[in-house]
């Protein structure tokens, strides 16, 4: 065993020397509220918020996240950062009135069914209507706003199509399956992750 080279600001961490590069990667990212984490994600928030809502970005800002969810350093791959606001938002309804009964009047502190994780896929989807919505994970947030990474792929690139691995999506049954829930955290706001009850 030995100890883990990153100084990461709190207790060390022991690991085993077979470690390979994104493990350390995967390591810092769960200290977050180390010296090192905290001062990266409170410049990236900087930067992000200046940015349009939804930009494409070379390459991944967690690779080992990315990797992990399906993405390939190859053509056909597409990284968004998107920009989601964060908190609930009013009931639409006209002059804030809701008819029927008590338990539905509720007008301010309405909470959305689904997640924010899930709301920023279908605004990726919406705008990049070409591409195939396959992941995303959490890059950043501060007290606005909550930022995540969408992995898409183009089904109409020959690499996409011809490898056998991912050319699943390239099915019609697979087009806007971020609007249909189809996704990882669009299952977790169906209820669709844990087994039983």
């Amino acid at each position: 065993q030995l100890a883990c080279p990153l100084d990461l600001g709190c207790h060390s961490v022991t690991v085993f020397s077979s470690m390979g590069a994104y493990k350390y990667i995967n390591e810092l990212w769960k200290k977050k509220q180390s010296d090192v984490m905290r001062f990266l994600l409170r410049v990236r928030c900087w930067e992000y918020r200046h940015l349009p809502a939804i930009h494409r970005v070379n390459r991944p800002t967690r690779p080992e996240k990315a990797h992990r969810l399906g993405y390939k350093a190859k053509n056909g791959y597409v990284i968004y950062r998107i920009r989601i606001r964060r908190g609930g938002h009013k009931k639409q309804v006209r002059k804030g009135i809701v008819y029927g009964k008590p338990s539905t009047h509720g007008v301010n502190e309405w909470k959305s069914a689904k997640n924010k994780q899930s709301v920023a896929e279908e605004r990726v989807g919406k705008r990049c209507g070409g591409l195939r919505v396959l992941n995303s994970y959490w890059v950043n947030q501060d007290s606005t706003f909550k930022f995540y990474e969408v992995i898409c792929i183009d089904p109409a690139h020959k690499a996409i199509r011809r490898d056998p691995r991912i050319n699943w999506i390239c099915n019609p049954v697979h087009k806007h399956r971020e609007a249909r829930g189809l996704t990882s955290a669009g299952r977790k706001h169906r209820g669709l992750v844990g087994k039983g009850h």
